[in-house]
């Protein structure tokens, strides 16, 4: 493998060799399909509620509280499982079963059986992020994870453009049913080649080796030699962890509002600002595919080359990309027509995402080599089960709420409920900064 190290010099300097970026480049494909069939319920909401009478409470506990239950708990067992065992069938198994789900949603003919596909695809989906977080890990050395994280991460924004694009043009054109089936099909044969053709990489070949821990510490992130954590110890170690747990509060208060504003977006394009399928298969695509790949890399690349002399921030990059976000976002919400909309949600769509490639490279950093799917799986737990699980569900039902008095823009309103939680997403990334700062003195001391 061209990226192995076979001497403590090698694990530090390494440099990713063709192996390591083409499994890079295939992770990256499965992360796009995971989150095209995530989103194209939220993409695709508008004919669905027309066919199947569905709510926006009920859309939004589908798209939210209802997955991430099953999302975000399964993703523990399957964590600590892929940790013991080959990440990468963990990881082709998963994907062909939440593609299959995924196709089973094409099928449903009332909410009941449209939730439960819906619920099938968040038990695939539980095993899809956290193996590849660990599978990179041990494919790059520390110092480029950052840069090849954040290039993986760009899977959501590449996977919610091609869903906006594809699934609206299809719907358009056919059937919402015949997209639900077109990706669920490409998903069972990438699952199929992933587990024919990627190879499983050593574990913590890449990590530089690191002197005995004293016996009070409870944490080396460089271990690679140590004797397998047990599942209680990692989550004991997890949420005691001043800088792991409020990683993933700020996480979980900045994913409130991204999952929020991700899955009622269309809906709220078409039905407040009066755009077609047509056109948001087109601007809209464009404006998610381009703005959040940008925030996921750029952010990436300032973590890089400010992390290693600056630990804080990990912190302090996420909390000034919200803070800048936030006014802009108004701007959205207010804006009379779709053009001017997306003018202003340009900026804040890539500011957004400025969380994500840090969070998930500090973590990862921070924890030995054995420990990572898991500590990528808790990760999940915390900010999905409270962004994606809450946000859309809240923003679905304050909708529902303010309909009665406000039919013509229940949504607009609620999505001005948001606004607040911006503040508080700034609010724990610089709490997770005191965290990180006080970490450093103590090591010094």
């Amino acid at each position: 493998m061209s990226v192995q190290a076979h001497s403590p010099a090698a694990a530090v300097t390494a440099r990713p060799g063709p192996t390591a970026w083409a499994v890079l480049a295939t992770l990256c494909f499965i992360y796009v399909l995971n989150f095209l069939d995530r989103q194209l319920l939220s993409i695709l909401a508008k004919p669905i509620q027309d066919e199947l009478g569905v709510t926006d409470g009920q859309l939004g506990l589908i798209s939210g509280l209802y997955f991430a239950l099953f999302y975000c708990i399964l993703a523990l067992p399957v964590g600590w499982l892929a940790d013991r065992t080959n990440r990468v069938k963990v990881l082709a198994f998963s994907c062909g079963l939440w593609s299959a789900a995924t196709a089973a949603c094409g099928m449903a003919g009332s909410y009941p059986q449209l939730a439960a596909a819906r619920m099938a695809v968040g038990v695939g989906e539980a095993g899809g992020v956290p193996p590849s977080y660990a599978i990179i890990s041990d494919y790059f050395p520390s110092g480029r994870r950052g840069t090849a994280l954040s290039l993986f991460n760009l899977g959501p924004p590449i996977g919610q453009a091609i869903g906006i694009a594809f699934g609206a043009s299809i719907a358009a054109a056919y059937s919402w049913r015949l997209a639900f089936l077109c990706v669920g099909a490409v998903g069972v044969v990438t699952a199929i080649g992933v587990w024919i053709f990627v190879r499983e990489p050593r574990r913590g070949g890449l990590d530089a080796p690191a002197p005995a821990p004293a016996p009070a510490e409870v944490l080396d992130a460089t271990t690679a030699a140590a004797p397998q954590s047990g599942f209680w110890s990692t989550c004991r170690l997890f949420f005691s962890h001043p800088v792991l747990l409020r990683t993933a509060l700020a996480c979980a208060a900045t994913q409130f509002v991204t999952y929020a504003v991700l899955n009622f977006t269309t809906l709220f394009l078409m039905r407040e600002k009066g755009m077609s399928l047509e056109q948001v298969a087109l601007w809209y695509a464009l404006l998610i595919g381009v703005g959040v790949s940008a925030g996921m890399f750029v952010s990436g690349r300032l973590i890089d080359h400010y992390a290693p002399r600056w630990k804080a921030a990990y912190a302090y990059i996420p909390a000034a990309g919200l803070a800048l976000a936030a006014p802009l976002f108004v701007g959205f919400v207010w804006a009379p027509s779709w053009p001017l909309a997306l003018a202003f949600l340009a900026l804040p769509t890539a500011l957004n995402y400025f969380y994500l490639s840090p969070a998930v490279t500090l973590v990862q950093e921070e924890v030995r080599p054995d420990q990572r799917t898991l500590a990528g799986a808790l990760l999940l737990l915390v900010m999905n089960l409270i962004g994606l699980g809450l946000g859309p569900t809240y923003l679905g039902f304050m909708s529902d709420w303010l309909r009665p008095s406000h039919p013509d823009n229940s949504l607009q309103l609620a999505f001005y409920s948001l606004v607040p939680f911006y503040g508080v997403a700034v609010l724990a990334f610089l709490w997770l900064a005191r965290a990180i700062r006080r970490e450093g003195e103590e090591a010094k001391a």
